[in-house]
C-alpha cells in the first residue's frame, strides 16, 4: 500500500516525555493520593487519620509515592496572631445537627464529627517524618481561603484570615509559605517537599484571580526556593486559552473535572445554589431519603461556617439526605448521552495542561479529577463508569507527559473508594511503569 503524504498535521508526535524537568531527589512519575484537610480534621478516634503512619504506610502498600495536603501555612506559619490556635485546635466538623447526627454527615469531605484537639505544628511534623520512613513525598498547597477553617470549633482562624484585604492575600500566602518551607528544612526535610502551591484552586477560593497579585508572589517565592517547585492550582483552568494562565508558575498543576451527566443532576435538583425559592424542588425530593426532614426542621450549620466554605447550605442538606441509590440509578440511566462527550473533555484539557507545561517548561500535574463532587455514599465514580473515566483521564495524562496524577480525588482514606485496593494497586503500578 502506497502512503501518501497528506501534511504535516496527520504526522503523530511523541509527546509521552515529562513535560518539563523534574528536581532530581524526586520520584519521575508521581501517582497521588489527596488527603486535602482531611488529615487532620478527620484524625480522631477510629477516624480513617488517627494512627497518621499507619495511614501513610496504607498509602504506600497500595503504591503511592505522593499524598497532597493541605499544610494550614496562614494557620502555622501566618503570623496573624493564631499560634496558640495552631497548638491546640478544636475540630467541630460543621456541628451537631437537631436531629441527631451532624451536619455534613453524609457529604464528602464534610463528614468530619469532630470532638477532637490537634497540635498541627506537631502533626504536620509526624506527617513529614512518616512520609520520609515510608518513602513518600508531600504536595503542599493550602485549603485555607476555600474551606478549611469550617472545620475548626473557633472562628477565628476564618476570621483572621478574612481579616486580610482581598489584594494583601497572596503577599500574606506567600510570606507564611517561606517560613514554613524554612521550618520544614530546618527538620530536614526539605527534600520531601514535591512542590509548593500558594493556594488550591484560586479560581475558586476567595481571593482575586492569579494575575492580580498572586502570580507575582508565585514568582517571589520561587526565586527565594529555586530548588523547590512552587506554584498555585486551578480547579478549571481556562483550557480554550491556556495563554492566559500567568507565565511564572513553576508547575502546571491543574485539576480536570468532567461534570457531564452529573451536572444535568446538579441542575435538575439546583443542589448547589443558595437561597433557592421552594428547595428543594420536586426533583430533588424525589430522590431524598425517606427519613429526610424537611429543610426548617434539619437548620443550618453556624453561619460563620457557611461563609468559611464555598459549599453552600443547600448542598449539605441535599447530599446528607440523599438517597444514593436512586441517585446512583439517575447518573447511570442518563450517562450514555453524555460518554462521548465526558471521554473527550477529560482527553482535550488534559492535553491542553500538557501542552501548556510543555510550552513553558514545567511538570505538569493533575492534583484532581476526574467526574465530580458527588454525596459521600454515592459510588457513581467508585463504579464501573467513572473507573473507566478515572483511567482513561491517567492514560491520557501518561501519554502527554504529565509528571503527577491522581487516580481519582476519591481515591483517599476518607473516602469509600479507598476499599477498591487492587484496582488502586493496578492502576498506581502502571502510572509507576511509565
Amino acid at each position: 500500500m502506497t502512503e501518501r503524504y497528506l501534511g504535516s498535521g496527520t504526522i503523530e508526535h511523541d509527546e509521552s516525555s515529562l513535560t518539563g524537568p523534574v528536581p532530581a531527589h524526586l520520584p519521575q512519575r508521581l501517582t497521588i493520593t489527596l488527603w486535602d484537610f482531611s488529615w487532620y480534621t478527620q484524625a480522631g478516634p477510629g477516624e480513617p487519620y488517627a494512627d497518621l503512619d499507619a495511614a501513610v504506610a496504607d498509602a504506600a502498600s497500595l503504591g503511592y509515592n505522593a499524598i497532597r495536603i493541605c499544610a494550614a501555612p496562614l494557620l502555622l506559619f501566618g503570623e496573624l496572631g493564631l499560634d496558640d490556635l495552631a497548638r491546640d485546635l478544636a475540630i467541630e466538623g460543621l456541628g451537631a445537627a437537631p436531629g441527631g447526627g451532624f451536619y455534613g454527615q453524609r457529604t464528602r469531605w464534610y463528614d468530619a464529627p469532630g470532638g477532637f484537639r490537634v497540635d498541627l505544628h506537631a502533626r504536620l511534623l509526624a506527617l513529614f517524618d512518616a512520609a520520609q520512613r515510608h518513602d513518600i513525598v508531600i504536595v503542599l498547597a493550602s485549603w485555607e481561603y476555600q474551606q478549611s477553617p469550617a472545620f475548626a470549633a473557633s472562628p477565628r482562624w476564618f476570621e483572621a484570615i478574612d481579616a486580610v484585604p482581598l489584594e494583601e492575600r497572596y503577599r500574606v500566602l506567600a510570606d507564611a509559605w517561606d517560613r514554613m518551607i524554612a521550618w520544614l528544612s530546618a527538620q530536614g526535610h526539605r527534600e520531601r517537599i514535591a512542590v509548593v502551591e500558594l493556594h488550591n484552586e484560586v479560581d475558586f477560593s476567595i481571593l482575586p484571580a492569579l494575575e492580580q497579585g498572586g502570580a507575582a508572589e508565585v514568582a517571589r517565592l520561587r526565586a527565594r526556593h529555586p530548588d523547590l517547585l512552587v506554584t498555585a492550582s486551578y480547579g478549571k483552568p481556562p483550557h480554550l486559552a491556556m495563554h492566559r494562565v500567568p507565565e511564572a508558575l513553576g508547575a502546571a498543576q491543574f485539576h480536570v473535572y468532567s461534570y457531564g451527566v452529573l451536572d444535568a443532576l446538579q441542575q435538575r435538583i439546583d443542589i448547589r445554589s443558595e437561597g433557592s425559592e421552594g428547595f428543594p424542588n420536586a426533583a430533588l425530593r424525589e430522590l431524598l431519603r425517606r427519613d429526610a426532614p424537611s429543610l426548617a426542621e434539619y437548620g443550618r450549620a453556624a453561619e460563620w461556617k457557611y461563609r468559611a466554605t464555598v459549599v453552600t447550605d443547600q448542598m449539605i442538606y441535599g447530599y446528607d439526605w440523599i438517597d444514593p441509590v436512586a441517585w446512583d440509578a439517575w447518573l447511570v440511566d442518563h450517562y450514555p448521552p453524555y460518554e462521548h462527550l465526558m471521554r473527550r473533555e477529560i482527553a482535550s484539557r488534559t492535553i491542553a495542561i500538557a501542552a501548556w507545561g510543555r510550552w513553558q517548561g514545567v511538570p505538569a500535574i493533575v492534583g484532581e479529577g476526574w467526574v465530580g463532587y458527588t454525596p459521600l455514599y454515592g459510588t457513581f465514580e467508585e463504579g464501573p463508569i467513572g473507573r473507566s473515566l478515572a483511567e482513561h483521564g491517567v492514560r491520557t495524562a501518561l501519554d502527554h507527559g504529565m509528571w503527577g496524577v491522581v487516580l481519582s480525588s476519591n481515591a483517599a482514606p476518607h473516602h469509600p473508594m479507598w476499599q477498591l485496593r487492587d484496582w488502586q494497586r493496578e492502576l498506581n503500578a502502571e502510572i509507576l511503569a511509565r
